[in-house]
């Protein structure tokens, strides 16, 4: 298909996005325990951490994008870990609380 005004989509193609990153939110928050819910119009992405002891978590970020994001986060997620599996071999699911078994190829 071809784009009505070429050099708009040239224009709009070459744009970049500055972005910020705090030095607080540049040092990460560790999460090993992921919990998702949605509406029809957002999805909710809680990051908690479970430490050993007492089976207590605690949320330590939570996200709210919409289903569209949600999809673009998941391709991204699935790219990089392609990517990741690629240079270093494939990854082992963890077992444990709220981990589903990992699936065995037939």
């Amino acid at each position: 298909m071809v784009s009505p005004n070429p050099e708009f989509e040239e224009q709009r193609n070459q744009q970049s996005i500055n972005i910020e990153l705090p030095e607080a939110v540049a040092e990460g928050i560790y999460s090993n325990l992921f919990l998702v819910s949605h509406s029809p119009s957002e999805f909710v992405v809680d990051f908690a951490r479970i430490l050993p002891g007492p089976p207590k978590g605690k949320v330590q970020a939570r996200i709210v994008v919409t289903p569209a994001h949600a999809k673009s986060l998941a391709a991204i997620l699935q790219e990089n870990i392609s990517r990741y599996e690629r240079n270093f071999g494939p990854i082992t699911p963890p077992l444990g609380p709220g981990m589903p078994p990992p699936q065995e190829d037939f």
